[in-house]
C-alpha cells in the first residue's frame, strides 16, 4: 500500500512513468536515506593532518617495530597521533639521535578467544561478504544449497541450536568427507559444548549443514565456497576457544616513549577449523626491564584523518536490523532493488544523483517517507498481529491514516517536488558537452526500449551515439580526458561491465578496419559473402557478413582483448581459429572456430538450468517447471503466449527476452 501509492505519486509528479518510474517503499526509502546520509557525512568531511612515528628496535639478532606515544594532556590517555608538525619533527629528531632505548616496562597476559555464535541470516551475510559475495548473491546460493538439502533454512534470526540437534551425530556424518580430519579432531574433544548467540527463536534453527553431503563436482566454485563456510562455521561453534599470549613492551629513548605489542597464538582452538578470522601473529622477542635495545631505524609518516567508511552490504544489513528496518527475509532483497532501480552503484554502495534527489524531496516535503521510525513501527505492529496483541484491521486503519497525512503534505507541494526530481533526473543522465553544438549529451531511451546517447538540443541538434544492447546505462564519475564525457557502465546483473566513453567507442569503430576471415555460411556460395571481424560503434564486436544489410549473419565476440587470427583452420567451416589475448598476465583464450564456439555455447545454454537466465529466480523457475518448461532448451522452443497464460506474473514479452538469452 505504502510503496505503490507513493511510487505512483512521485513518478507522476516527475513525469517518469513506464520502466523509468521513481520507486519508493516503506523499507527501501529509509534504507536509501541511510546510504545518502553516510554519503553526506563523507562529502562534508574535512581531513586533518597528523603524524605517526615508528622505530625499529633490535634485541640480539631480532628486530621488531615499536611506535612512538605520549600522554595526551587533555585526558591523560595514551596517544599515538601527533597533531603538530613541529612536535612531530622534534620527536623524530630525538629518536634518530638517541641510538638506543631502555625497556622501562614489560607486561604479559593471556586472552581467551571464544568461538563465534551459530549463523543467523545477518551474520551469514556478513561472513559471506568477507569472501566477496554480495548479500543477494550469498542468499541466492544459500537458498540453492537449502533446496538441494545440504544446509538448513537460510532465513532465520536464531543463534541458538535447538535441543534436538545432536552435534556429535552431525560431526560423525563428515568423517568420511574432505572435512574428515577436522571432524575427527572435534570428536576427540573431551566434550562438545556449542556456542550460542543472543537471539533465540522457535521458527527455524541457526544455519548449519545437514547430514547430506554433496559431491564436490555437483557444486560450482561459489556454491562450494559458501557451503564450506557454513560447514566450518558449524565446526567452529563446537570447537574449543583459542588462547593468545600477549606481550607489551615500553621503552624510553632519551625521554621519548616507544611501545610494542606482540601476540602469539598459543592454542589454535576454533581457528584450526575456521580460517576466516584473522589469526596472524606479531612477534616481539622476550625482553626484561632495564634491557638496552638498539634503534636501527626511525620513520615519520605524514597522514590525514579519513572520512567515514561507506556501508558495505553486510554492515548495512546489520544497521537495518539494529533499527528494525525490514526483516531477515527482505533486507538483502531491498539492497538488490536499490541497485536495480539505479539508486545505488558500486560496492560498497554509493547513492546516485537520483537517490539523493528522492531523499531530499522526501525530507523537505514528507520526512516520514524516509523515517526509520515509521517502518519500525509498522514492523512492530505486524509482530503484534502475529502475537495476538492487536488486529489486522486496527493496524491497517492506523497505516491508512498515516498515509493520508503523508499525501496531504506531498500534494501541497506537488509542483515543487516534480521540478526538483526532474532537475535531478536530468543531472543523473548527463554525460557532458555535445561535440557538435556544445549542449549537454544525455542518456536516452528509444520507443523500442534501446538505450543511446542523444543531445539535449534535439531536434535542432540530432547528434547521437549508440550504446551496447546489453544492460541499462549508468553514468559514472570517471571523465574521458579527450572528450570531457563521463564514462558509462552497463548494468546487466552478473554481466555488468564498463563501456567507457561512448564517443571513444564510436571513434574506435570508425577507425578500425574489418578483417576478412572466410566464407559466410549463409550467402558465401551463392553471393560470395565473406565473414569479417567487425568493431561496432556501441563498443561491441562480432563476426558478421560483409554483405550486411543484405545478409545479417553474425556471431558474437568478446568485448575485450586483442583477437589473433591464427593459421589453423576449421575443417568443417573453413574458418581460422581465433585466440583472444586479454592482458599480459592472463592466459590467452583459445576461442577456436567462431561458428563451432557459438554452437558449443548454445548447447551449454540449453543444458543449463533456468536460473542461469537473468531475471529467473528459484520461484519463477519452479513456476516454469510446473508449466512443463524444465530447462533452457525447452524454454527456447516454447510458445511465449502459451507460457505467459500458464505462468502468473510473467508476460509473453518477458518470455521472449529469456528466449533471446537462451539463443
Amino acid at each position: 500500500m505504502w510503496g505503490a501509492s507513493l511510487t505512483r505519486f512521485l513518478s507522476l509528479s516527475a513525469g517518469q512513468m513506464g520502466e523509468d518510474f521513481i520507486s519508493v517503499g516503506r523499507v527501501q526509502s529509509p534504507t536509501l536515506k541511510l546510504i545518502v546520509d553516510k554519503e553526506r557525512e563523507i562529502e562534508a568531511f574535512d581531513p586533518d593532518d597528523y603524524w605517526e612515528l615508528f622505530a625499529d628496535l633490535r634485541k640480539d639478532q631480532t628486530t621488531f617495530e615499536a611506535q612512538y606515544f605520549y600522554e595526551d594532556p587533555a585526558d591523560g590517555t595514551e596517544a599515538e597521533r601527533v597533531w603538530n608538525e613541529g612536535d612531530a619533527d622534534a620527536a623524530f629528531d630525538a629518536l634518530r639521535q638517541a641510538g638506543e632505548a631502555v625497556v622501562d616496562s614489560v607486561s604479559r597476559r593471556t586472552r581467551t578467544d571464544d568461538p563465534p555464535a551459530p549463523f543467523n541470516t545477518t551474520q551469514f551475510i556478513r561472513a559471506a561478504g568477507s569472501l566477496g559475495y554480495s548479500a543477494g548473491r550469498a542468499m541466492s546460493i544459500a537458498e540453492d544449497l537449502y533446496t538441494a538439502g545440504y544446509i538448513t533454512y537460510p532465513r532465520t534470526d536464531n543463534t541458538v541450536y535447538p535441543d534436538d540437534l545432536d552435534e556429535r551425530d552431525l560431526l560423525e556424518a563428515f568423517q568420511q568427507t574432505v572435512f574428515g580430519d577436522d571432524a575427527d579432531s572435534l570428536l576427540d574433544q573431551d566434550r562438545l559444548s556449542p556456542t550460542s548467540g543472543d537471539e533465540e527463536t522457535t521458527d527455524h534453527p541457526p544455519i548449519h549443514p545437514t547430514t547430506d553431503f554433496p559431491d564436490r563436482n555437483q557444486l560450482s566454485e561459489d556454491e562450494w565456497a559458501v557451503y564450506e563456510l557454513v560447514v566450518r562455521r558449524f565446526f567452529a561453534t563446537v570447537a574449543a576457544p583459542a588462547e593468545w599470549a600477549h606481550l607489551r613492551v615500553t621503552a624510553d629513548a632519551d625521554g621519548e616513549s616507544l611501545k610494542a605489542n606482540g601476540k602469539r597464538l598459543v592454542e589454535a582452538g576454533y581457528h584450526a577449523v575456521y580460517p576466516y578470522y584473522d589469526s596472524s601473529e606479531n612477534h616481539v622477542p622476550p625482553v626484561e626491564e632495564g634491557d638496552t635495545l638498539a634503534i636501527t631505524d626511525a620513520r615519520l609518516d605524514a597522514k590525514q584523518t579519513q572520512p567515514p567508511r561507506r556501508y558495505g552490504q553486510s554492515r548495512l544489513i546489520e544497521t537495518m536490523e539494529s533499527m528494525d528496518i525490514g526483516t531477515k527475509s527482505t533486507r538483502h532483497n531491498t539492497i538488490e532493488k536499490l541497485y536495480d532501480r539505479g539508486y545505488i552503484e558500486n560496492d560498497p554502495p554509493r547513492p546516485t544523483t537520483l537517490a539523493e534527489a528522492v531523499v531530499e524531496a522526501a525530507e523537505d516535503y514528507a520526512d516520514v517517507v524516509v523515517s526509520e521510525e515509521m517502518t519500525s513501527q509498522l514492523e512492530a505492529d505486524m509482530t503484534a498481529i502475529a502475537d495476538g496483541e492487536t488486529t489486522l484491521d486496527d493496524v491497517t486503519t492506523e497505516s491508512r491514516e498515516m498515509l493520508d497525512r503523508v499525501f496531504d503534505e506531498l500534494t501541497a507541494s506537488r509542483a515543487e517536488i516534480g521540478d526538483h526530481l526532474r532537475t535531478s533526473l536530468k543531472a543523473d543522465k548527463s554525460l557532458g558537452p555535445c561535440p557538435e553544438c556544445g549542449d549537454t549529451l544525455l542518456l536516452r531511451q528509444s520507443r523500442t526500449g534501446s538505450h543511446f546517447v542523444g543531445c539535449d538540443g534535439y531536434p535542432e541538434c540530432q547528434f547521437t551515439l549508440p550504446l551496447p544492447s546489453t544492460g541499462d546505462p549508468l553514468v559514472m564519475d570517471a571523465v574521458c580526458e579527450d572528450h570531457d564525457l563521463h564514462d558509462v557502465k552497463m548494468l546487466a546483473g552478473r554481466n555488468t561491465f564498463v563501456h567507457g566513453c561512448p564517443l571513444c567507442a564510436a571513434e574506435a569503430a570508425d577507425e578500425s578496419e574489418d578483417r576478412l576471415i572466410g566464407p559466410c555460411p549463409d550467402c558465401g556460395e551463392p553471393h560470395g559473402g565473406e565473414l569479417a571481424i567487425k568493431q561496432l560503434q556501441s563498443g561491441s564486436r562480432l563476426v558478421g557478413c560483409d554483405r550486411y544489410p543484405d545478409c545479417e549473419y553474425s556471431l558474437p565476440l568478446p568485448r575485450r582483448g586483442d583477437i589473433e587470427v591464427t593459421e589453423t583452420y576449421c575443417d568443417e567451416h573453413a574458418l581460422p581459429e581465433l585466440v583472444v589475448h586479454d592482458g599480459e598476465d592472463d592466459d590467452p583464450w583459445e576461442l577456436g572456430c567462431p561458428i563451432c564456439n557459438y554452437e558449443e555455447y548454445q548447447a551449454r545454454q540449453r543444458q543449463q538450468g533456468l536460473e542461469a537466465l537473468d531475471g529467473v529466480g528459484p520461484k519463477t523457475a519452479a513456476k516454469l517447471e510446473s508449466a512443463g518448461v524444465e530447462d533452457v532448451g525447452a524454454l527456447a522452443d516454447a510458445d511465449p503466449e502459451g507460457i505467459a497464460d500458464a505462468v502468473s506474473g510473467v508476460s509473453a514479452d518477458t518470455i521472449r527476452e529469456w528466449q533471446a538469452q537462451a539463443d
